[in-house]
C-alpha cells in the first residue's frame, strides 16, 4: 500500500534582533519560512537568559497562527562528554534551561551537537556521562515538551558522534529515551565522511540513519550546503546549490520517506540579494520548489 508523503515545512533559522517576536515573525514572513529555528541566549557563551513575557507569548502565538513548528538550537559551547567538570556541569544547566524555554515557547524540540570526548581513550567515559548526567534531565522534562534533537558534528576533534552510524551507540547510551531524537545536518554529514553528492548518497545516508537509531526518530533538518569537501572534518556551510554539495542531492533529501512531515531549516548565508534575509528566501523557494516537483513525481508514480 502506497502510504502517502507529508510535505516537510521549509524554513530557517531566522534573525531575532529586537526580540523573538518584533524581530523574529517579521523575518519569517520575509523569507516565506514555514519552519524556524532560534537561539534563546547567547550561541557563544554560558548565560542562562530568562524571557520576555511579551515577546515569548507573541512569538508562540505568531507561529501558532502560522501553523509554524519552532525549535531552539543551544550554545556552541555544550559539551556533556567533556573531561572537565566545570563544562559538564555548565552544559547540563544549559540544556535544562533550553529545554525549559521550548516548552514555554511551544517549541517541537531542542537541538544540541553530540560533543567530543576531547581527550585520547576517553569514548566510553564520554558515553558514561551521557547517561549518568543527561538522562535524569530528560526523564524530568514533561513528556508532552520539546525533544532533545542530537545533531551529529562535522567530525574534527573527538567527536561522540559524527557519522550517522555514531548515533546507534550514542542514543542507546540515553537509554533511547523517548524524548531523545535527532538532527540531521547536510554540511555535517558530509563533512563526516557521507558522499551526499554521489547519486542515490543522500538517500543511502537517510537510509543508515534510519537503520541506526529506529524509524521516527528524525526530527529536524538543517540543509546547508558546503565550502569544503566531502571529509573535510570542516564545517563551513554555504548557499544550497554553491558548493560542493550541490542541489540534487536535496530533492533526494526532500524525498527520502524518513523527511516525510520533518521540518527543514537552511543555516545559510542570509544576506544575499542586497537585504538581511535574502539568502535565506532564496534557500527556501530553491528546496520547496525541489520538494513540490518531488512530490508531483510521487502522486504521479502513485
Amino acid at each position: 500500500m502506497h502510504t502517502p508523503r507529508v510535505a516537510p515545512p521549509v524554513g530557517a533559522h531566522i534573525q531575532i534582533k529586537g526580540g523573538l517576536a518584533k524581530g523574529g515573525l517579521p523575518y519569517t514572513d520575509a523569507t516565506g519560512a514555514r519552519a524556524v529555528q532560534v537561539f534563546v541566549g547567547n550561541p557563544r557563551g554560558w548565560k542562562l537568559t530568562a524571557g520576555t513575557p511579551a515577546q515569548d507569548l507573541a512569538f508562540t502565538a505568531g507561529c501558532t497562527e502560522r501553523g509554524i513548528p519552532s525549535f531552539i538550537h543551544t550554545p556552541f559551547l555544550v559539551n556533556v562528554g567533556s573531561p572537565t567538570e566545570a563544562t559538564v556541569e555548565a552544559s547540563i544547566a544549559s540544556i535544562a534551561h533550553n529545554l525549559a524555554r521550548g516548552a514555554e515557547l511551544g517549541c517541537a524540540g531542542v537541538v544540541v551537537h553530540a560533543g567530543s570526548a576531547v581527550g585520547e581513550d576517553r569514548y566510553e567515559a564520554a558515553l558514561r556521562q551521557l547517561h549518568e548526567r543527561l538522562l535524569p534531565v530528560l526523564d524530568a522534562a514533561p513528556a508532552d515538551g520539546p525533544r532533545l534533537l542530537i545533531e551529529p558534528t562535522a567530525g574534527g576533534g573527538k567527536s561522540l558522534a559524527a557519522t550517522v552510524e555514531d548515533l546507534g551507540p550514542y542514543l542507546a547510551a540515553l537509554d533511547m529515551h523517548p524524548l531523545v531524537g535527532v538532527c540531521f545536518d547536510t554540511c555535517h554529514a558530509w563533512a563526516a565522511g557521507h558522499d551526499l553528492a554521489t547519486p542515490g548518497g543522500m538517500t543511502a545516508t537517510l537510509d543508515a540513519l534510519e537503520a541506526a537509531v529506529g524509524p521516527g526518530r528524525l526530527g529536524l533538518v538543517h540543509a546547508n550546503d558546503s565550502l569544503d569537501g566531502c571529509g573535510s572534518k570542516r564545517d563551513r556551510h554555504t548557499t544550497i546549490g554553491e558548493g560542493s554539495i550541490g542541489v540534487a542531492p536535496f530533492a533526494e533529501l526532500l524525498a527520502h520517506p524518513s523527511t516525510s512531515g520533518v521540518p527543514v531549516v537552511v543555516e545559510t548565508p542570509s544576506e544575499a540579494d542586497g537585504t538581511p534575509w535574502g539568502g535565506h528566501a532564496r534557500d527556501i523557494a530553491l528546496l520547496c520548489s525541489l520538494r513540490d516537483e518531488g512530490l508531483a513525481e510521487d502522486g504521479a508514480a502513485a
